[in-house]
């Protein structure tokens, strides 16, 4: 694979393994800067283990992984000093202030004296943390906290930045407010990838890599994998009952995928065979469901997310 000039981070078919079971599967990828990335996955298909991979925390067990032009396997802690990276939960000090947060981290990049300063102000500042220095970190709230975080991970002003799942348990608002603060950083060059698990984030990143059970099952902006990814014609039929609905749509000759949507039901249908809506009504009507309404379904990730990791096997296979 080829990476293009502007590429921050290219990784060419990493492997880890724990003993005989592959937590991550032959996946490649790459990151240009100011990029978004998303991973988006299940619980446990291995988003967190190929970012501490990334951050130099984690080594391969296969492959090839550069970050910032810095093979991570030679020299992780160059990688480090790079990076910017915020964990799942909140790890910083409860017990200290939010500006001595903000110093300890700096202490710890090594960024000291007057840039010191001037960069915890920038971090105050983008954090939206200005006029909170003197308050006790553990009695932030949830998004507050995340914002504290991410100031702390941005402290030595680095132009790579690993957030995995950064707003989990953080409220709709919060959640949206943060990722404006990411989109910021973007704009300013910043190459960000980021794990979730919600639907409504993935939307906010410029691509998304769609992790199952340690492999990457697809790639691409987030238009891409709605109009690509299913590969057949997405029908929203609603009817009732919806448990009836459900079990004749299964029926059909050319149904591929059924799933209840809210007050419908998503069918999926191959695409040679999805182009006669009537022949949809007919069949349902000649199962004694007459009453229904039928139509083209826009597909959402969350569509494309049941699909395609629904067709996986719900196994890892060990090392051989």
């Amino acid at each position: 694979m080829n990476a293009p000039a502007a590429a921050e981070i290219v990784v060419e078919r990493l492997q880890k393994r724990f003993g005989r079971f592959v937590a991550v599967d032959e996946v490649s990828f790459e990151v240009g800067r100011g990029q978004i990335l998303g991973f988006l996955g299940p619980n446990g298909a291995g988003k967190s283990t190929i970012i501490r991979i990334l951050c130099g925390l984690l080594r391969p067990s296969a492959g090839s992984v550069r970050v910032d032009g810095i093979d991570v396997s030679r020299d992780p802690e160059a990688v480090r000093q790079r990076i910017g990276y915020m964990s799942q939960k909140f790890s910083l000090y409860a017990d200290l202030t939010v500006a001595e947060n903000l110093r300890f981290y700096g202490g710890i990049y090594g960024v000291r004296g007057a840039a010191l300063g001037a960069r915890l102000r920038h971090a105050l500042d983008i954090a939206g943390l200005a006029g909170r220095e003197q308050q006790l970190a553990g009695t932030l709230a949830g998004g507050w906290k995340q914002r504290l975080a991410l100031g702390c991970a941005i402290l030595h002003a680095p132009h790579i930045l690993f957030l995995d799942e950064p707003t989990s348990g953080v409220d709709p608002l919060s959640r949206r407010r943060f990722w404006d603060l990411i989109h910021d950083l973007a704009a300013g060059g910043v190459s960000v990838i980021v794990s979730t698990h919600h639907m409504d984030e993935a939307e906010y990143c410029n691509r998304i890599a769609l992790i199952s059970q340690g492999r990457l099952i697809a790639l691409g902006s987030p238009g891409e994998l709605r109009r690509h990814a299913l590969g057949g014609v997405l029908m929203r039929v609603e009817g009732h009952p919806l448990e009836r609905l459900l079990e004749r749509l299964r029926g059909f000759p050319a149904t591929r995928d059924v799933a209840v949507f809210g007050n419908a039901v998503h069918v999926l249908l191959d695409a040679a065979a999805a182009d006669d809506e009537a022949a949809l009504r007919a069949f349902l009507a000649g199962q004694g469901v007459a009453d229904v309404h039928v139509d083209r379904a826009e597909p959402s990730l969350e569509d494309v997310f049941v699909q395609l990791v629904g067709a996986q096997p719900r196994e890892r296979e060990a090392v051989r």
